[in-house]
């Protein structure tokens, strides 16, 4: 798998590092945060508009494209890039989380997950092979494995199950894969060390070009989080990427970064942005607030996306009472600038020697907002 995927550390900084995914589609300048576009698209936004934020890379949800539209019609389309008018490399999950989250509408066996569609209530099995080849048709440059995530709280006994699936299904998912990219294995384990480090020793074992860290962001309080990110990366090997799964707030990112995390996802920055809830480099604005009805001025004047180089305060605030689109539209390229443009200082902080600081200036901001 060398040939469509390597990854090089350019620089360390205490457990922080920056380096390069070099993939069939592009690089990846890490640490990175990948845009969620669930359905083949990042909502509200067209892919132009993801790279001039900055993106290099996005996310899509095996789970929602399996069902609709199919992940034969993508292919029949000519793969989830052409279909998204996405050119650069595209991670697809397992589809195992959004299933196991309609717990009253699945159920999981040592073969897979039986679901009912939320569309429409029809049933089907995911299974460890058939989420490698939905995502193979898909195109995906990185595919994840299916894994079990035990919902918090869970006793010992459930986690220490689930760990122990995942490993299974794990090595029936690398001996499945047969897609033009490359499967990443995900490590469970709860909070508890003990078992992560039992997971992430057996996944290590069978050499995937990448890890992630599953089933954190489940309602852990953001101490659990950054406690679980640095605990489990410290497990993973130095010369392979580590992918925080669904995490999260830009605090919670710059401490996995400090741990030694590479790759983010979340919906928080585009969600936030349709709620009205918005990231600047002086703490975050809630743009329906009444002290920004007649405010002229940027919505952060550090910050040179459209929506700060164009519009006030006061008409992103409009807009947004309003009901107009143009205010979704707005509000998450300005967010997915902030979350893109913070990756790209983390990194040079990292280049720089200078991350310790960096890390300290922001959480002081974080905490003064």
């Amino acid at each position: 798998m060398a040939e469509r995927f390597q990854f090089s550390i350019a620089a360390t900084d205490g457990k922080a590092r920056t380096g390069t995914i070099a993939m069939r589609r592009g690089e990846i300048r890490t640490p990175a945060f990948m845009p969620v576009g669930t359905a083949g698209a990042v909502k509200a936004v067209t892919p132009e508009e993801l790279v001039a934020c900055g993106a290099e890379i996005v996310l899509a949800n095996t789970y929602h494209l399996y069902l609709r539209p199919g992940h034969d019609t993508v292919r029949e389309l000519g793969g989830l890039h052409a279909f998204m008018h996405w050119t650069g490399p595209i991670l697809t999950d397992s589809g195992g989380f959004q299933a196991f989250s309609m717990e009253a509408l699945r159920r999981l066996d040592e073969e897979g997950v039986r679901f009912k569609s939320h569309l429409d209530g029809s049933l089907h099995l995911l299974t460890p092979e058939s989420s490698m080849e939905i995502q193979a048709a898909l195109g995906s440059d990185i595919a994840m494995v299916l894994d079990e995530c035990p919902p918090l709280p869970s006793p010992r006994e459930s986690v220490e199950q689930a760990v122990e699936r995942t490993t299974r299904w794990a090595e029936r998912s690398r001996q499945a894969y047969a897609g033009p990219g490359v499967p990443f294995a995900i490590v469970q384990g709860g909070t508890f060390e003990d078992l992560r480090a039992r997971s992430a020793e057996a996944l290590v074992a069978m050499d995937f070009p990448g890890y992630a860290i599953g089933g954190v962001s489940v309602g852990e309080p953001p101490q659990a989080i950054a406690a679980v990110a640095r605990s489990t990366a410290a497990l993973l090997p130095a010369g392979r990427p580590r992918y925080l799964m669904g995490v999260g707030r830009p605090e919670d990112l710059v401490e996995a970064v400090a741990g030694g995390v590479d790759l983010f996802d979340c919906v928080m920055p585009t969600r936030n942005a349709r709620n009205g809830t918005l990231f600047t480099s002086r703490g975050k604005v809630n743009i329906k607030r009444e002290e920004n009805r007649k405010d002229p001025g940027p919505l952060d004047p550090d910050c040179a996306c459209e929506a700060c180089r164009h519009y006030s305060r006061a008409y992103l605030r409009h807009l947004y009472v309003a009901g107009e689109i143009l205010a979704a539209r707005l509000h998450t390229i300005h967010n997915l600038t902030f979350y893109l443009g913070l990756m790209r200082r983390m990194r040079d902080a990292i280049a720089e020697g200078g991350f310790a600081a960096f890390r300290e200036r922001f959480l002081c901001d974080v905490a003064a907002g």
